[in-house]
């Protein structure tokens, strides 16, 4: 029998634990199975079956309570609604729920179904499982039932729906309605507005500076204010109008702070002690009655409506007056109220007498950004995804807001001191903006990453053990590795004759991709390497907590380790980095004191000398000793008659392939004397302070880098030649074509193909390959020797397989782009390592290096 339209409405919360009560027989099963996800439901008869195999077995019935209330544990948990389908009549069997409820910061939700008694026995009957049921057992959960049903709020439900009758249970809807704190559509963007404590003139400059006019943003930004907007002031009243009206008009939001839920209690007339300002601002509401005679009851009415704590922006934001564990975001108790208006103490005091808060920020790991207020500081900055906005405006310090999604901070001073503090203002936690230090817990074990780019990347264990043995031993400090390389896939395999790699076959790809423009650029054969260059000793140690004198920024491999032994060297690279920055101009164009750059340094022979001697130069050097003397003893044969064409044929081409082979590296090879023949070719600008540039399409990054190497007067820097290609235009792609011959024929390694507009996506919308190299045909000698030409060679290298190896590059770019958003937004440092490692451990995976 379906419920019909008209019936009764029962509002449950989207998480909670719903406890069906009834007695056997009402249709709890029934109910719960025609309004819940069969998921959300757990049945006391079906644990008991899960425990003994047999669902009527009452000696079982402790057991499968256990196992009920662990599976509903972890179901809320998880965040997940749960809905317990037993009796439920006797009231410790409820309490036992109500706690586990309030163990998990959830609503426990009551639907009673009171069914008459002789309705329970007729279904009871009609049971094959329930045959037998004495009629007494319905009895005594009817009246147990009866004496429950007036208690219900006061075990602790925070909802009790009555169901009277069979009709009634029938008939009614189950409607899911949001958590009062659960905005996650609400998408900003905010400007969240630390704690205003009665400065209403501070206020007013600060709304004007954001951009509002009476109240109202033109461009449709919310304010959200993180509470105690009254006390020790010089204006409460008039702060709380203007507030409550911006909420009422909806160009607001406004979570409790303690001061309001202090306030409210003596607008009710609750004994409170009129301490911590409140007596100046009971004295402004006294004066202000005379002209607004309703605002007492306007005040008492909107501090009560106040929640403790707002999730918005998809969950990526969550604001709260003394900041909020991640275990508590979205969560509904007492016990999250209370951390959400007041924190959490140790339970000690300090030489003020003021309780010393628990250092929660220090230990937050949570995705979410927390935005908080309540203990003043003298400056907001950022501590493990967290900030503290209040800065004592108060107290004669700032009023400071937060832009939100931009992370920018706008602040205005104090007109004056209002209210003398007990204790000098503070930082909040030790650290600086770097947060708690690395956490081995944080890249042990399999991980997931989760990227705005590519999804969840996850990590093996095994990947990560190896990434750690490199980072803890090898790597430069992590506050200044902020980004690392992501492999490269080649382009698609070519079925020309005598080729591996093709450009015609990169181009075609890109326009399968709905690719239209692509950026060609020189491959320079020589050692990646990224350079974080700050504009000098001082915004490194401000930004990048560098404490060590004379550093001023990094230059690393794409594993992460010092591209130079000598710290010396490193930073005489970075200060002619620095000087063509500067000469460029770049610092004030783009608005910041450090820059991060991917670029090639120079020869090749610089960093692989070993390989060098161990690889390449010995093979070469047996073939010029093995090949002339076999070859002249052929020929000496030959000339005796001897039938040896066929062998000498084939030893006169194998010692053209090694003459090719050593001609290939030969030019990627010379010797420097200290920086002398050094040279460091960047093709793009990865990071500046406030913004990721890998988004800025690549001729307009190398547009500026040639200013850059252009103001270079000592000779380090070198340029990078492109040539940009419409992938749907035959001619434009023959002359890409030609270009990659000429600089290949030239003895140049080859090129990277690139979409032009950066983080290009398919049709499909994912994210395409962002560059794909085209390697020349005597370079792959190198990589896949010698004699790689030879076409039984070629046909066994065109069956390799670049699946796993264009899988492997795309989830390290879109780790890379994660670590550089990390970066710019000043993210912790924790936060930004997290996909900078996952990089690395990546490179762990089993993929033919040569590819």
């Amino acid at each position: 029998m379906r419920p019909s339209a008209g019936g009764r409405e029962l509002a449950v919360t989207d998480l909670s634990l719903v406890v069906l009560v009834g007695a056997t027989g009402s249709g709890k099963s029934t109910f719960a199975a025609r309004h819940f996800k069969p998921t959300e439901v757990i049945s006391s008869d079906f644990c008991r079956g899960l425990v003994s195999d047999d669902e009527n077995d009452q000696s079982a019935t402790g057991d499968a309570f256990d196992v009920l209330h662990y599976i509903a544990g972890k179901r809320l948990a998880a965040g997940r609604r749960t809905v317990v389908d037993a009796t439920s009549v006797q009231p410790d069997a409820r309490r036992a729920l109500v706690a586990l409820a309030r163990e998990y910061d959830v609503l426990p939700i009551a639907i009673v179904l009171d069914v008459p008694e002789q309705v329970c026995v007729e279904r009871n009957s009609t049971r094959p499982d329930r045959v037998g049921l004495p009629r007494h057992v319905v009895q005594r959960h009817q009246r147990e039932l009866r004496r429950s049903l007036r208690g219900l709020e006061r075990e602790g439900f925070r909802k009790v729906h009555v169901l009277r009758g069979v009709a009634e249970v029938e008939a009614a809807r189950v409607v899911t309605e949001r958590r009062y704190n659960d905005l996650r559509h609400l998408a900003g963007p905010f400007d969240v507005i630390g704690d205003v404590h009665g400065c209403a003139r501070e206020l007013e400059t600060l709304l004007a500076e954001l951009g509002y006019v009476d109240g109202v943003h033109p461009a449709g930004r919310t304010a959200v204010f993180l509470g105690d907007l009254v006390d020790r002031g010089p204006d409460s009243p008039a702060v709380l109008r203007r507030v409550m009206g911006m909420v009422a008009a909806g160009s607001a939001l406004c979570v409790s702070g303690n001061h309001e839920n202090k306030l409210g209690r003596y607008l009710k007339g609750r004994k409170v002690q009129i301490s911590h300002g409140l007596a100046e601002t009971v004295e402004q509401l006294e004066r202000a009655d005379a002209a607004d005679p309703e605002l007492r009851g306007r005040v008492r009415a909107f501090v009560d409506g106040l929640v403790s704590h707002y999730l918005l922006d998809g969950g990526r934001l969550v604001v709260s007056h003394a900041g909020l564990p991640e275990k508590y975001h979205g969560r509904t108790s007492g016990r999250v109220r209370s951390h959400a208006m007041y924190g959490d103490t140790t339970g000690e005091t300090d030489e003020f007498g003021l309780p010393v808060r628990y250092p929660w920020a220090e230990d937050y790991r949570g995705r979410a950004a927390v935005v908080y207020g309540h203990t003043p500081v003298p400056k907001a900055s950022w501590l493990n995804n967290t900030i503290c906005l209040d800065t004592g405006v108060v107290f004669g310090g700032r009023l400071t807001a937060l832009r939100w999604p931009e992370r920018e901070i706008v602040d205005v001073a104090a007109e004056r001191v209002w209210y003398e503090p007990a204790k000098p203002l503070a930082v909040s936690a030790p650290g600086g903006a770097d947060g708690r230090p690395l956490d081995i817990g944080d890249v042990v074990g399999r991980r997931t990453v989760e990227t705005s780019w590519v999804g969840a990347v996850a990590v093996r264990e095994e990947n990560a053990a190896a990434a750690l043995e490199v980072m803890t031993r090898f790597a430069v400090d992590p506050r200044l590795l902020g980004y690392l390389p992501p492999t490269m896939s080649p382009c698609p395999t070519s079925r020309l004759d005598g080729y591996l790699e093709h450009p015609a076959e990169a181009f075609a790809a890109y326009r399968a991709d709905g690719v239209a423009e692509v950026l060609c650029e020189e491959k320079h054969m020589g050692s990646r390497a990224v350079a974080l260059v700050c504009r000098d000793e001082a915004a490194a140690r401000n930004r990048f907590g560098v404490l060590a004198q004379g550093v001023s920024g990094a230059l690393h491999t794409r594993t992460g380790r010092p591209f130079f032994d000598d710290p010396a060297v490193t930073e005489e690279v970075l200060a002619r980095i620095r000087a063509a920055v500067t000469a460029a101009g770049l610092w004030e164009e783009l608005d910041t004191d450090w820059l991060l750059l991917d670029g090639e340094l120079m020869p090749w022979s610089l960093k692989a000398t070993g390989l060098l001697r161990r690889q390449y130069a010995s093979v070469g050097a047996a073939a010029r000793t093995a090949f002339p003397p076999a070859v002249a003893a052929l020929e000496a044969a030959a000339m005796r008659g001897v039938d040896v064409a066929g062998l000498l044929a084939r030893q006169r081409e194998r010692e053209s392939d090694a003459r090719a082979f050593t001609d290939a590296y030969r030019p990627y090879c010379w010797s420097t004397d200290g920086l002398d023949g050094v040279r460091f070719a960047p093709f793009q600008l990865l990071a500046a302070e406030g913004r990721s540039l890998a988004g800025l399409p690549h001729d307009q990054q190398l547009a500026l880098l040639d200013r850059v190497v252009a103001a270079d007067t000592g000779g380090l820097l070198q340029g990078t030649r492109r040539l940009r290609v419409d992938t749907g235009d035959e001619e434009s792609v023959a002359a890409g074509v030609r270009w990659w011959l000429e600089l290949t024929g030239a003895g140049g390694e080859g090129m990277v193909v690139k979409p032009l507009a950066a983080l290009a996506r398919n049709p499909a919308g994912r994210l395409v390959q962002p560059g794909v190299k085209c390697r020349g045909r005597e370079y792959l000698r190198i990589i896949y020797g010698p004699e790689y030409t030879r076409p039984e060679h070629l046909e066994r290298l065109r069956q390799r397989s670049l699946g796993h190896k264009r899988s492997l590059a795309l989830r390290e770019y879109g780790l890379g782009l994660e670590a550089l958003d990390r970066l710019a937004a000043g993210e912790p440092l924790w936060r930004v390592h997290e996909p900078v490692f996952a990089v690395l451990a990546l490179e762990s995976e089993p993929v033919d290096p040569r590819l």
